[in-house]
């Protein structure tokens, strides 16, 4: 299934795509899309909500002209894993890290997918990461097995990691400097359920800057494959429903192709994730 939020910041609605490729409005039936339906969103549950868009039966909504919010309101959390391709890293001349990089981006950096992203004050090396992100829809604490962290996963959605090189690299090496900014972590537009996407590690991943392609690459390149990542963390940090893991960006960022400008007020970047559909954002000032 592929859940989805719409209307104003702040008012947005939970909706449901339907067989046909049309929004329906769940708001009659599910208060919002966060921690505590995610928790509850079991098989059964799914079917149920399946059948109804199905069936016709929702409030259509005519998505021309309307916001798409982020597809998962309020995260408690946002945990970034870096350096988590070959290319990425060899690019951005660090090794290969022996275990998964961690770092966190606040809670209320996430927006929607097309919402535009503001380059901070004094920002000097503004730049983008296209991402795939992980929905956890279980409390997940010293998991022991790919089984465990499967169940710990409520869905999957494509996500930008806007980063700002000089804060995350020039200010102390604290990378959570360089995340989290407001409007930095570009969301959805969906939450799509494992289901719907199979294998989480044979997904390509694609980022224009201006209409010129930058990144492409696939999550088959990762160095710490998505359920490692969820049962790693669940190690160190009590992962809740809701909370959202960004697993890494192939090579063509910004950083690593000297001579090529960091983003600015009136850049346009767009992505893609397999299966997990499209973001265009404009980037404007803080």
């Amino acid at each position: 299934m592929k859940f989805l939020r719409v209307g104003p910041a702040g008012s947005e609605r939970p909706a449901v795509l339907g067989p046909d490729g049309a929004a329906y409005d769940l708001s009659a039936r599910v208060p919002e899309i966060d921690g505590a339906f995610l928790s509850g969103l079991d098989p059964a549950a799914a079917a149920d909500l399946a059948a109804l868009a199905a069936s016709g039966t929702l409030p259509r909504i005519d998505l021309d002209g309307v916001r798409i919010g982020a597809p998962v309101a309020r995260p408690g959390k946002v945990v970034g894993i870096g350096l988590n391709y070959r290319d990425h890293a060899a690019e951005a001349g660090a090794a290969i890290p022996s275990e998964p990089v961690v770092f966190l981006k606040p809670g209320n950096t996430v927006v929607g997918p097309n919402d535009e992203v503001l380059v901070p004050r004094g920002s000097r090396k503004t730049d983008y990461e296209a991402e795939l992100a992980v929905v956890i829809g279980r409390t997940a604490r010293y998991l022991e097995s790919d089984a465990e962290a499967a169940a710990a996963v409520a869905g999957y959605a494509a996500v930008n990691d806007v980063t700002e090189r000089a804060f995350q690299l020039e200010h102390g090496g604290q990378w959570d400097k360089g995340k989290a900014a407001e409007t930095f972590t570009p969301l959805g537009p969906w939450l799509v359920t494992p289901d719907e996407v199979g294998d989480p590690q044979r997904l390509g991943l694609r980022l224009w800057v201006n209409g010129r392609l930058r990144q492409d690459g696939s999550t088959a390149d990762m160095i710490f494959p998505v359920l490692e990542i969820v049962r790693y963390l669940s190690r160190f940090m009590v992962l809740e429903p809701g909370d959202v893991v960004v697993t890494g960006t192939p090579a063509g960022v910004t950083l690593g192709h000297p001579g090529v400008a960091f983003l600015q007020p009136g850049d346009v970047v767009e992505l893609a994730v397999d299966r997990l559909g499209r973001q265009r954002q404009v980037f404007g000032a803080a």
